[in-house]
């Protein structure tokens, strides 16, 4: 359901408190001291039964008898008391409700309470916050519907909070550092509105510049990242979440689904979204109180100016510890430090400036390092001493820092009676201020990571892979043979069909059913050769003694064979041995072994992981998560997150491996849990790279049981199924599809090939070309919630080749309306590319249940407005003297159903 109805929770004229109560300490009683203290200038309206007057004000017995309909409601009445409220609230019109009140999981009835509730809002879509929740207050309107002890100050960040204790907390925390807040919100047990919900809201409030989220558990994994993404696009999201512990992993069936824990899923997740994530409350805090300073950065190097050498040191050391940079002095910068320096400064980053620094030393480096074009941010640091004045210093440093705004000033003021004024000083000023030179850098590292998060979203990936149709059915006749079998898990011989059927590189095997059938394979392979065991019920077959390396000649082969049947019926007697594989022993020096797989996960789906491989995988840990879709960007990145990335990279004689090959495999298993939704867990364990390629030497795959519960892809992956051949009334043919991430390039080609004239009518400015940043949003589009049609040659390639048109559709969070937009490359026009085009994205609204499409088009712009009247589309007539024409399509989504 999204945001509707949220201007009712946010912006409200009414609001109703039910359970209103006159006993002190209560939660009825600070409800209502809260409400009516916080300055909301509306009506406040209290009910309860059995009093007249609370607190001084009127009281009503019902929600019946209330003299006008709120808003809000504030519910904080008995469990059992909440459904018919709710009934009686959406009865009278009532569009929000915050439930303050515990207990709804009981069942009444043959129902909990808390779907009864969801029951009675549904059909008068009210909305219901909660239940089990501290509540919301909005400062800046003067609305605290909860039982906080403190109303927060105004400001412009945003807190969203599953704890109403974290809430709280944060609340205590941010008055004492004179941080407000646009927005807080105690969520609870999230039965209608969530995350997604409250990013959705958020991202698009015009009084919140940054989100803060406690998070304990997502649910509407895909609602979530698609608002996640959207948010982080457009302002700082910062997220800690709670159950960190190895508890969330869980027994599995290969290295891949034991390595995949729930916590580095969710870490996968945040990270695709563009969200930062911290790992403690008091990160959670420093990361708050940066983002309050207004602090952003374009890279990660370092300026450290203190006046004490041991601090610097720390500051250093934190840096390298987090993966910083210290930021080189450039020559230049040296010799101005030179002319406003005593002769024993450091004459180096960082910038000791000694100990007895004036207020004035203080600001006449910081003038000269602001200038350094090899900076990214400086942190400035002061050791208290008794022959200068911290408080004069941190005066200078504000004023600095406010003539720069845009240049990013950390700050650490050490010590704690003299220091402390000088720290609350820069919160005033909005100036980042921390307690020890490692928080600092903590809060730097941070605001690296969000901005390299940020830069991945925009990467342009290399050509797409593309899987055929055929390869993809081929796939899955093998899964049913399989399943008519009475299976869930693959041979490895089995395994390797799959995975060749998907293009990833797999060692020649073959099958034998006994003894003198791995002799036969042998002889034709010829030595050295590699003998498995093949069996469905055991899952590591080393472990077993399933696994002979280096076979020479037939007669070892006759004699690893018996003694491996030996060996395995002796580790599990009763296990069906189907015979053996027999391949080629492949040896490569200096190769590595590597694991790359899917695994499910409960919240999100399956996911892909990559990390060291061989027997020890497990014990060492050295993997990274993604989430499926991928492309070359995301797949290097999870390359690169793994501590193994490091040899990969090459280092003195060792050459690279292959990164486009390991990337390739990456990507190609992200398109095999996509397309084969019954693999619920595969590895391949040893994946050996080097600089020569990859190759597959070892591969399990299991399926889902059937009747199993199978949690699709949170991310939308690319829907093949609307691509489509079409041939306009010249004869002409072209494919539209789905526009693609790889897309970029074309897409700015298109753009460069039309005249300035189109280009000023589509996007309404004058407009040379397609920056990359704009490019990039326009092809790493979100599935969930926009589509582009793009029409390209027959047979070319995701990427590759030119487009000659885009259709664009970009719904609403509510899936209610569209706004529409049509390019076809100057070039093609007057060909019926266009109306094509737009009547297949129109199509596809239709078909998604959208009830209206709409655009903006200039009045000058005939050809447009004519297209549209002829699909159906209505002008409004109200707006003559303007210079654009809002256009609109309405749906009938009953006859269309």
């Amino acid at each position: 359901m999204s945001i509707r109805n949220f201007d009712a929770l946010f912006a409200p004229r009414s609001i109703a408190l039910i359970g209103a109560s006159n006993e002190p300490g209560s939660v009825g009683s600070v409800l209502v001291d809260n409400l009516v203290s916080g300055g909301f200038a509306g009506r406040i309206m209290l009910v309860n039964p059995h009093a007249r007057e609370i607190h001084g004000r009127q009281c009503h017995r019902s929600v019946e008898t209330l003299p006008e309909v709120p808003d809000l409601a504030v519910i904080a009445t008995p469990a059992r008391t909440v459904p018919g409220i709710i009934s009686a609230l959406g009865e009278r019109g009532c569009c929000a409700a915050i439930v303050i009140s515990a207990g709804l999981g009981e069942a009444v009835d043959g129902a909990t309470l808390r779907q009864q509730v969801l029951d009675a809002a549904r059909p008068h879509l009210m909305r219901i916050v909660g239940p089990n929740c501290l509540g919301l207050i909005s400062p800046a309107a003067g609305i605290n519907a909860s039982f906080a002890h403190l109303m927060p100050r105004a400001g412009d960040i945003a807190l969203v909070s599953q704890s109403g204790a974290m809430l709280t907390s944060v609340i205590d925390w941010a008055d004492e550092r004179r941080i407000g807040f646009s927005h807080l919100l105690s969520v609870g047990d999230m039965s209608d509105v969530d995350f997604g919900d409250m990013l959705d809201y958020l991202a698009t409030d015009r009084t919140t510049r940054s989100i803060l989220l406690y998070v304990e558990n997502v649910t509407e994994a895909q609602k979530f990242l698609s608002a996640a993404r959207l948010a982080a696009r457009s302002m700082p999201v910062l997220v800690i979440k709670a159950g960190r512990s190895a508890a969330g992993a869980r027994a599995a069936q290969s290295h891949t689904g034991a390595l995949a824990g729930s916590d580095v899923v969710y870490d996968a997740a945040f990270r695709r979204a563009g969200i930062l994530r911290v790992r403690e409350i008091e990160e959670l805090f420093e990361a708050a109180a940066t983002l309050a300073s207004g602090v952003r950065i374009s890279g990660d190097r370092l300026t450290i100016l203190t006046n004490g050498g041991g601090a610097g040191v720390l500051a250093v050391d934190a840096l390298e510890s987090d993966g910083g940079r210290l930021a080189r002095l450039s020559e230049e910068g040296i010799a101005a430090l030179d002319g406003v320096l005593p002769p024993t400064w450091s004459r180096a980053n960082p910038v000791d400036i000694i100990g007895d620094a004036t207020p004035e030393r203080y600001g006449a480096a910081l003038d000269i390092l602001m200038k350094e074009r090899e900076s990214d941010a400086i942190l400035v640091i002061n050791c208290p001493t008794a022959v200068a004045d911290g408080m004069e210093a941190g005066r200078r440093i504000a004023a600095i820092a406010k003539r720069r705004p845009r240049f990013p000033v950390l700050t650490n003021w050490l010590g704690g009676t003299s220091a402390a004024p000088v720290r609350d000083l820069f919160a005033a000023e909005k100036v980042a201020t921390f307690d020890s030179p490692e928080k600092a850098i903590r809060a730097f590292t941070h605001l690296v990571e969000y901005k390299r998060n940020q830069e991945l979203l925009l990467e342009t990936p290399s050509a797409g892979v593309a899987i055929g149709h055929e390869d993809i059915a081929s796939a899955q006749e093998l899964i049913e043979t399989v399943r008519r079998d009475g299976r869930t898990i693959l041979s490895e011989y089995e395994a390797k069909r799959l995975l060749a059927t998907f293009g990833i590189p797999t060692v020649t095997t073959r099958m034998a059913g006994d003894v003198d059938g791995a002799v036969a394979c042998f002889e034709a392979i010829g030595a050295p050769a590699v003998l498995k065991i093949v069996s469905a019920e055991i899952s590591h077959k080393s472990d077993a003694g399933g696994v002979r390396l280096n076979i020479g000649s037939a007669q070892e082969m006759r004699e690893s064979a018996e003694a491996m049947l030996e060996a395995v019926r002796a580790y599990a007697p009763h296990a069906r041995i189907d015979g053996f594989t027999v391949q080629p022993m492949i040896v490569r020096d200096g190769a590595y072994e590597l694991i790359a797989g899917i695994a499910p996960d409960p919240t999100f789906g399956p996911v892909i992981l990559f990390g060291r491989g061989g027997k020890a995988a497990e014990v060492i840990g050295d993997r990274a998560i993604g989430l499926p879709p991928l492309n070359s960007v995301l797949a290097r990145e999870m390359i690169r997150a793994t501590r193994i990335s490091k040899l990969l990279a090459g280092y003195r004689d060792v050459a690279p491996v292959a990164f486009d090959a390991l990337a390739d495999v990456l990507v190609r298993l992200s398109e095999l849990a996509v397309h084969l939704p019954d693999v619920a867990e595969l590895d391949i364990n040893p994946l050996l790279a080097d600089a020569e390629g990859v190759l597959a030497l070892d591969a399990r795959i299991s399926l889902h049981a059937a009747g199993a519960v199978r949690v699709a892809p949170s991310i939308r992956p690319y829907p093949r199924e609307l691509e489509r051949a079409v041939e306009l009334r010249n004869g002409e043919r072209f494919v539209l599809r789905p526009i693609r991430p790889e897309d970029e390039d074309p897409l700015v080609e298109m753009v460069a090939r039309c005249t300035q004239e189109d280009l000023r009518l589509r996007f309404m400015a004058p407009m040379k070309a397609l920056p990359h940043q704009t490019a990039a949003r326009f092809s790493q589009i979100d599935y969930h919630r926009e589509m582009a049609l793009v029409a390209v040659e027959p047979g070319s390639a995701y990427g590759q080749g030119p487009i000659y048109g885009v259709a664009r559709l970009v719904s609403d969070p509510e899936n209610e309306a569209a706004e529409f937009a049509v390019l076809v490359r100057s070039d093609m026009k007057g060909r019926g590319l266009g109306y094509r085009l737009l009547s297949e994205i129109l199509a596809y609204g239709r078909k998604r249940g959208l009830h209206r499409v709409y655009g903006e088009v200039l009045r000058e712009n005939v050809t447009m407005l004519q297209m549209a009247r002829d699909l159906g589309f209505r002008a409004d007539r109200t707006e003559d003297f303007s210079e654009t024409a809002h256009v609109t399509i309405e749906f009938d989504r009953e006859a269309d159903a």
